[in-house]
């Protein structure tokens, strides 16, 4: 076999091999148009039975452009259910430090957006926002996923159940499957990065089985799998230039802080040689430092 056959031979391999990640929210996105992958999630998230959920509506969405570090863009999802209780679904693989005003504001924006002027606040429903991270938001505990409500603080009663916030937080899920089920199995599946994986939880669950025949599909699919290779590229160009920006800030902060350090120095010495009795015009002369600096120390120590 000569070396272009076996380049041929590779390449047909991994494009066979290769399998979209549900982390990038492109395919987290394409997942969710198919109405058994919502049913059986949404089930998994409210712990009910998926027969439980009767309809499920997407709802159009846009790229959220309202932040500096979303100019990459956040595809997120909008379901609405027979009761009328609406679901935002977003993939998040970014930490920022503003994700929780964020959420905040999207959810009460989803809440106040259900009334047009002059119709009844009795019209308003349930609201709920998923927050899919790959990324650790909560680091002082090892809980992976949680159901943020409003409740009394002293007693822990709650208020209302018009607004919830689910975290699920894929990167604290334990290394090996513990006997999982419900959310935090969906969780698994959203997280896995292999077919082996995929292959393993969709013969325990016919909604994930769904979910995995999907994926299947759409990664077979060339114009999805650019769209796919395009929006994950453009998530790492993002990742390298905040890295860069990191680096840079770190670099500035160090030289800055050299700066500092050799003028706290300087400082120093002349202070001492003022004490000693050492005249401003002498030690500029000696030093090579601004006369007016010095003098400036001298009044301090006046």
């Amino acid at each position: 076999m000569n070396e272009q056959t076996k380049t041929m031979t590779q390449e047909t391999h991994n494009r066979e091999d290769f399998i979209m990640l549900p982390t990038v929210d492109f395919c987290f996105k394409e997942l969710m148009q198919n109405a058994k992958v919502r049913q059986g999630m949404i089930a998994a998230l409210l712990g009910v039975e998926p027969e439980e959920i009767e309809e499920t509506i997407l709802l159009p969405t846009i790229l959220h452009t309202e932040y500096p570090d979303d100019k990459y863009g956040i595809l997120d999802v909008k379901v609405i259910l027979k009761n009328g209780t609406q679901m935002d679904f977003e993939m998040q693989v970014t930490a920022v430090s503003y994700w929780t005003k964020r959420i905040l504001f999207y959810l009460g924006k989803m809440y106040t957006d259900q009334l047009k002027a002059g119709e009844s606040y009795d019209k308003l429903k349930k609201c709920i926002h998923v927050g899919i991270l790959d990324f650790i938001h909560f680091p002082d505990d090892d809980r992976c996923y949680r159901k943020i409500i409003f409740c009394d603080k002293d007693t822990g009663k709650e208020y209302t159940d018009l607004l919830e916030i689910h975290v699920l937080e894929l990167k604290k899920l334990p290394e090996k499957e513990q006997n999982e089920s419900g959310i935090i199995r969906w969780m698994r599946f959203l997280g896995a990065k292999s077919r082996k994986e995929f292959e393993k939880m969709a013969k325990e669950d016919s909604y994930i089985d769904e979910a995995y025949e999907m994926l299947k599909h759409m990664s077979a699919d060339e114009k999805k799998r650019l769209e796919y290779e395009a929006r994950e590229k453009a998530i790492r160009d993002y990742h390298s230039q905040m890295q860069a920006s990191r680096e840079e800030g770190r670099k500035e902060g160090r030289e800055e802080g050299k700066k500092e350090g050799k003028k706290e120095g300087v400082a120093s010495i002349i202070t001492n040689m003022l004490r000693k009795g050492k005249s401003p015009e002498e030690i500029a002369d000696m030093t090579g430092e601004d006369l007016e600096e010095i003098q400036e120390i001298q009044k301090q120590l006046l």
